[in-house]
């Protein structure tokens, strides 16, 4: 008798918070991939600690993966392995569920970089557990307040103008507005990977936002992800061209109309488009609104007179790069940004 109840324990599925070494994650996801930019990523909020930690899985060029329910996390690199042999979406979820015998416990979404797109729900998930897909999206969840979860999630992805991570986020926040988990909030991330995106070219990963345990993930995700675009973002698109170009002066305006803007955001963004020569009157603006903020920061004053310069009055380059000087007199980068901005206006007044 003790055998045959043994037996039957172990065919149910096991619940968040027991210990099989596997975490189950109650979670809804987007993976998806942009054939315009190049770009591919994950979305995804759970309750459950640090999501982002366990579903999300991706690399430029070859696609995304996102694995949850009773989570198999070898799905993750061994599905990338098989999208960069050659393998559609679709045949990666096959071949990955043939050699899992507890495949009727997951859940699984993948896009490949060609656009095709697949999920997996197996019968042994929580309810309401499905999916959707389509063209270069895969939309999935577990434990969830309904299908409208995912429905809506498609809507707003669909809906949504702008970069990838713009509509990831649309698309997670939307699934969380028409009931998301049925068991609450905790975690919530999203991944951006595009070749040479990440910080000064360093990685892949142009977003990389892991929001791992809080009343209100989403919340905390989308005011990141505002920071993010401005900090992160922002440089790689401007110098991308079109459409990127067109996203980066959307973060710009967007922000800039948030009513919170902060002194040293506006001073890394005058300072972004000061070096590049871009917009020069607006640049000016930008950085005279930073040293308005904060007056006796050196650092803004020398983008203020960086901003100058880009615009071409080089006698108030030189007064503003002085002004940083005199707080900051053995400052050797300051230095030599007044012999730049002197030589200029020596050369236009000999």
């Amino acid at each position: 008798m003790m055998q045959l109840l043994l037996a039957l324990v172990m065919l149910i599925p096991p619940g968040p918070g027991t210990h099989t070494g596997e975490v189950y994650t109650s979670t809804f996801s987007i993976a998806a991939f942009d054939s315009i930019t190049g770009e591919c990523g994950v979305a995804v909020a759970s309750k459950v600690l640090d999501v982002g930690y366990i579903v999300p899985w991706g690399e430029p060029g070859v696609g995304v993966v996102a694995t949850q329910a009773q989570t198999n996390a070898m799905f993750g690199p061994e599905g990338l392995e098989l999208l960069r042999e050659g393998a559609t979406a679709e045949e990666a979820i096959m071949s990955l569920l043939a050699r899992d015998p507890d495949s009727t416990f997951r859940q699984l979404g993948i896009v490949d970089f060609h656009g095709g797109s697949a999920s997996f729900t197996g019968n042994g998930t929580m309810d309401w557990a499905g999916s959707i897909t389509g063209p270069g999206y895969a939309i999935q969840g577990n434990i969830l307040t309904g299908p409208e979860v995912v429905r809506e999630m498609e809507r707003a992805y669909l809906g949504e103008e702008g970069s990838l991570g713009d509509r990831l986020l649309a698309a997670l926040l939307a699934g969380d507005a028409a009931g998301g988990d049925s068991r609450g909030r905790q975690s919530a991330a999203m991944v951006v990977f595009r070749e040479g995106g990440g910080y000064q070219g360093s990685s892949d990963l142009l977003v990389d936002i892991r929001v791992a345990d809080s009343r209100d993930p989403l919340g905390d995700l989308q005011r990141i992800y505002s920071k993010w675009c401005m900090w992160f973002i922002f440089p790689v698109y401007i110098d991308a061209g079109y459409p990127e170009t067109d996203y980066a002066l959307d973060i710009m305006e967007d922000y800039m109309a948030s009513g919170e803007v902060d002194a040293q955001d506006l001073n890394g963004l005058a300072w972004e488009l000061a070096t590049r020569q871009l917009y020069p009157e607006r640049t000016v603006e930008i950085a005279l609104m930073a040293t308005a903020m904060e007056p006796d920061d050196a650092n803004i004053m020398d983008t203020v007179a960086e901003s100058y310069y880009a615009l071409g009055d080089y006698g108030a380059a030189v007064e503003w790069e002085r002004r940083a000087l005199d707080l900051d007199p053995e400052n050797d980068f300051f230095t030599q940004q007044m012999y730049r901005f002197l030589m200029a206006l020596e050369e236009r007044n000999p």
